[in-house]
């Protein structure tokens, strides 16, 4: 057996990284793959995102406009075709059932159902928020509605 027939460990990747400034033998010598001079070329030479070798950047130059509130309620939200397709009769609709069944992908600050589409049995929902109209046609077609705040 030659050194060259040894096999390769069990999960080892065969392609490594380039090993750069190793004589021009390797391929990869002299400059590095780098080029020849340049702010790239340099060590340190890599600036930030959105530089623009000192002119005023574009996200300085274009205008600031509205208000983002750190502090806002983001609800996940869901709509009665939803839950009629997910949920069987007597179904318990809750944040943690909508999860288990990939209905909705984050928890957020809690779930409000709205109103699009129709419910053809009767569910019981546990949200932090409902839309009046989603609440009419719950109730309507025999189930019940609870709200819990968090």
């Amino acid at each position: 057996m030659k050194l060259h027939e040894i096999p390769r460990p069990q999960g080892r990747k065969a392609r490594r990284t380039k090993r750069r400034g190793r004589g021009d033998c390797s391929g990869q010598g002299g400059t590095s793959g780098r080029g020849h001079k340049g702010q790239k070329a340099r060590a340190g030479g890599f600036h930030r995102v959105g530089f623009e070798g000192g002119q005023m950047p574009l996200s300085r130059r274009l205008p600031k406009r509205g208000f983002t509130n750190i502090f806002r309620t983001e609800y996940a939200i869901v709509n009665l075709d939803q839950l009629n397709t997910a949920f069987p009769e007597g179904g318990e609709v809750s944040l943690d059932a909508l999860l288990e069944k990939r209905v909705i992908r984050k928890r957020l600050n809690g779930l409000k159902i709205l109103g699009r589409g129709e419910v053809s049995k009767a569910i019981n929902v546990k949200v932090a928020s409902i839309s009046s109209s989603a609440r009419g046609k719950i109730e309507a077609a025999g189930g019940t509605v609870e709200v819990v705040r968090g």
